[in-house]
């Protein structure tokens, strides 16, 4: 693909090399001459100095062939700005970096396409400091529903059930529905698609797909440790 990137800070050098590492053509965008230089000697990138809230700063990064245009700027304005000027240039993929949280119905006006990377970090910052029994991976259609992953123990009273037997009990939540399993066992590692009567074992991880306001009932019951009954 050809990718333009609006911006050049950790955020857009990372994606950059990312981008050519994985054979795009990405052309970099950014004010500050020393980081265009540094940019094209690290990775060999077309790189502009100039002003992406510009028009004719966009038509020399070749924005009417582009197929994505990435704005990292460090100024929400600026990004919508340049958005809108590349869609007019006929971009039609358009992903920006929101930085403040006020800006983001301008962006969703604008039909730009929005990574909250400070709810990101945030997020992930959690998950190593609480680690979590379950974990969420990403969002659908701006959280209208969520992927998560569910590690199930050796003690977890899931295990041995039938995914239709677990969809069956009112205490799971109906809303819930499962994607995936991971297994790995030894040095082999498998992903299925389950259906109904897949049987839950032992270290697998589980993939549910679900509104966030479900998935602490779903969990819950995955992860709720067996009854042990001891000898009279």
């Amino acid at each position: 693909m050809y990718i333009i990137i609006a911006g050049a800070g950790v955020i857009g050098s990372q994606i950059a090399r990312k981008l050519i590492e994985n054979k795009h053509d990405v052309v970099v965008i950014d004010k500050d001459e020393e980081v265009c230089e540094s940019i094209y000697t690290d990775t060999g990138a077309m790189t502009i100095h100039g002003n992406a809230t510009r028009m004719r700063t966009l038509k020399d990064a070749g924005a009417d062939k582009a197929d994505v245009l990435l704005c990292l700027m460090n100024n929400d304005a600026d990004n919508i700005s340049c958005g809108l000027l590349a869609k007019s240039l006929g971009v039609e993929e358009i992903i920006s970096r929101l930085r403040r949280p006020q800006y983001k119905n301008a962006y969703q006006i604008a039909d730009i396409e929005l990574i909250d990377v400070s709810r990101l970090v945030v997020h992930r910052m959690m998950e190593q400091v609480e680690k979590p029994k379950v974990k969420r991976l990403f969002t659908i259609e701006d959280g209208k529903a969520e992927v998560y992953a569910i590690n199930i123990n050796e003690d977890s009273q899931a295990v041995g059930m039938k995914i239709k037997e677990i969809t069956s009990r009112k205490k799971f939540p109906v809303e819930c529905n499962f994607m995936g399993i991971y297994k790995k066992e030894q040095e082999k590692a498998d992903f299925y698609f389950p259906r109904g009567n897949y049987i839950i074992r032992k270290n697998d991880t589980v993939f549910l797909v679900t509104n966030s306001q479900f998935i602490k009932q779903a969990s819950d019951f995955l992860t709720k440790k067996k009854k042990k009954f001891g000898k009279k």
